[in-house]
């Protein structure tokens, strides 16, 4: 998933401006871990999580082991030996597995520590991934790929290896989103660097899945990168969680992270395909960003409570529609979570939540419908025709009767249409209550239980109240409420400009010319003296500097300079990043013992075509686009090893443009003869 200066996922190329890459600074990271050794809730429930999944694949790995078994060898009885093993194992993957469930289940870690009473909100375990040693793969690729000794960057790559582990505990805040930003941003330079288009580095990424602790492994950055923006989302999801909804404030931040949780799951889902674990498919993400939109649905009904004036008519009604609103949305996520290709692995706790939670907010649209009806005054002629006009857009369809105008004005008619919204209330709260008593995770949570004991009480309290004893009549079926909001939940997708980095291995040179794509040979170092006519080179350009030509029996070719080396040292000095002044100035400043300089080649790049090649790209000041490297990938990860399972891969999406410019000013004001 590349910035936009690259390349843009999101079609757009409009993504807050953009991530600012900061090349040729030195800074590293102060962004830290949690204490992976800290003893809170949340810790040891993620601990629990890491113990789990190596359990899982300790379990997985013997079960394939004894599966090859099975069906390589002939004899019966080690077939029967091997059959009772698989039994036992099977066993304990499902035992693992409801483990895993239950750890999923734990909602209350994540709520926060608020005396009020609220509704739970689902949040999601951040993806466990096993440590990562770097070190040698780098330094290899350093030494054959850029021909630089790759001991001198082991600062640059335990940095980096710092910087990842790191990103495993995030803090459940603002510092830990940005931790994880900070590393999401630094893989694009790692994929720029070190994964050529056509080679493999060598290196397995393993993560667990979130939800059912399966392990899985990809040589495709793309899976790193998904994984660290599933965490992403996962993170914001905590946050979400933990805020106290009883405050403006705290409605405000919840729905906020709620939103980034949605925005996160559907940019993964846009631009990630092939995902290798269930958590990350294009199903679970469907559900997962339905689940946040849900959760963003019901805050804006609680800020709806708190910003109303509870004795107002239209308020009311209003109230009323959001709780359908609310209602109609987990209804659908409650559809997604029992497909097919979901229920399997989504905690059976989550689904009775989601369908207790549909059930609860369908009763709160008829209780709140009825409140307007019984508990508010009979319009005024002035307040009549605002009354008419929301309430024949307030039911799904018109309740049997009288006409709008007899009933808003008829006491006793309103009365009759309130008990027969109460009446459903009622129903759809025990309804509620008996599905929540199916699960035996949610009946260990005392708030819901108290949330939905304390509204079924509110409606009978209620229906108590209206209900004369002289009612002859059968109370109707009232309509159901027509759902509708003032508040749409938007999907905010990641900002990744919020986090600036820099590339921590900017010492290789400008990324537009030391990059994975371009192999050079080794560094040439050649002593120049200063004949009568200067060195006898032209050069052109800007960091680095290239050797546009050379003058034949001149000084430069005598010590075997070509066209198209690039000088990246003058006397000791990297010049790497040098501008062309600097670089002639530092030539210029030489006396007569002469200039030490260190050139390199591109490989492939060798004679004067090339280098006329080179130059023409150079001078054209348009961007360089990066090719979609895990699109092309594709054919070579499925080739190396039938454990990659599916290659996880971006899908191809061109940015309109390119901002990403190559680091030269054009040939005809920078080119002289020296």
């Amino acid at each position: 998933m590349m910035p936009p200066e690259e390349e843009s996922l999101d079609g757009g190329g409009d993504r807050d401006g953009g991530l600012v890459l900061l090349q040729g600074l030195k800074s590293g990271s102060t962004r830290k871990g949690c204490d992976p050794f800290a003893q809170t809730q949340r810790s040891k429930l993620q601990h629990r999580r890491a113990r789990i999944n190596q359990q899982i694949n300790k379990e997985m790995r013997m079960r394939a082991g004894a599966e090859n078994l099975f069906r390589a060898t002939s004899n019966n009885k080690v077939k029967e030996t091997v059959a009772l093993e698989l039994s036992y194992v099977n066993s304990n993957l499902q035992l693992l597995k409801e483990e895993l469930e239950e750890l999923n289940s734990s909602m209350d870690v994540y709520q926060n520590d608020s005396e009020s009473i609220s509704v739970p909100m689902i949040p999601l375990g951040l993806k466990e991934t096993k440590e990562l040693d770097l070190l040698a793969p780098l330094k290899d690729f350093i030494s054959e790929h850029y021909g630089e000794e790759g001991i001198l960057f082991e600062k640059e790559i335990k940095e980096f290896m710092e910087l990842r582990q790191a990103m495993r505990t995030p803090s459940r805040n603002e510092a830990g989103l940005e931790l994880l930003m900070e590393y999401y941003n630094q893989l694009y330079f790692l994929d720029s660097r070190f994964f050529p288009p056509t080679k493999s580095l060598g290196v397995f990424f393993h993560w667990y899945d979130s939800l059912t602790g399966v392990p899985s492994h990809q040589r495709a950055l793309a899976f790193e990168k998904g994984s660290v923006l599933f965490n992403i989302g996962a993170l914001h999801t905590q946050i979400g969680a933990r805020q106290d909804r009883a405050s403006l404030p705290g409605l405000n931040q919840a729905i906020d992270a709620f939103q980034k949780a949605a925005g996160a799951f559907n940019y993964l889902k846009e631009n990630f395909s092939n995902a290798p674990s269930l958590d990350m498919s294009a199903a679970s993400l469907n559900m997962l960003v339905r689940l946040m939109v849900a959760q963003v649905q019901e805050c804006v009904f609680e800020k709806m409570t708190l910003l109303r004036a509870q004795h107002d008519f239209l308020a009311r009604l209003q109230l009323a529609q959001e709780a359908a609103r609310v209602e109609d949305v987990y209804s659908l996520v409650h559809q997604t979570m029992t497909q097919a290709h979901v229920k399997d692995y989504v905690p059976f706790s989550w689904t009775t939540m989601v369908h207790v939670k549909s059930e609860h907010f369908k009763a709160l649209s008829h209780y709140f419908a009825a409140i307007a009806l019984c508990d508010c005054p009979v319009a005024s002629d002035a307040e009549l025709p605002e009354q008419e006009k929301a309430f024949i857009q307030f039911h799904v369809t018109m309740p049997e009767g009288p006409s709008l105008h007899v009933l808003l004005q008829d006491p006793e008619e309103r009365r009759k249409l309130g008990k027969a919204h109460l009446k459903k209330a009622i129903m759809k709260h025990e309804e509620a209550m008996r599905i929540h008593g199916l699960c035996k995770i949610l009946r260990k949570m005392d708030i819901l239980q108290e949330v939905l004991s304390f509204a079924h009480k509110r409606s009978l309290s209620k229906y108590s109240e209206i209900d004369h004893e002289e009612d002859f009549f059968e109370t109707g079926d009232a309509p159901d409420v027509h759902p509708k909001t003032h508040q749409k939940p938007e999907i905010k997708s990641p900002n990744f400009s919020q986090v600036k980095v820099t590339d921590i291995f900017h010492r290789l040179g400008p990324l537009s010319v030391f990059s994975a794509k371009n192999k050079w040979y080794p560094v040439r170092r050649v002593h120049l003296m200063r004949g009568e006519n200067g060195f006898g080179f032209t050069l052109r350009g800007d960091s680095p500097v290239l050797i546009a030509g050379v003058i034949p029996g001149g000084c430069a070719a005598e010590a075997g300079l070509k066209e198209g080396d690039y000088i990246i040292l003058v006397n000791g000095k990297d010049c790497r990043w040098s501008k062309h002044a600097e670089v002639v100035q530092l030539l210029k400043s030489t006396g007569e013992e002469g200039v030490e300089i260190g050139v390199i080649t591109l490989q492939g790049s060798e004679g004067p075509k090339a280098a006329d090649k080179k130059a023409a790209a150079m001078s054209s000041g348009s961007g360089m686009l990066k090719s979609n490297k895990e699109n092309s990938r594709k054919s070579l990860m499925n080739s190396k090893s039938a454990s990659t399972l599916l290659v996880w891969s971006k899908k191809s999406k061109r940015s309109k443009k390119s901002t990403y410019g190559v680091p030269f000013t054009a040939v005809g004001d920078n080119e002289a003869m020296y």
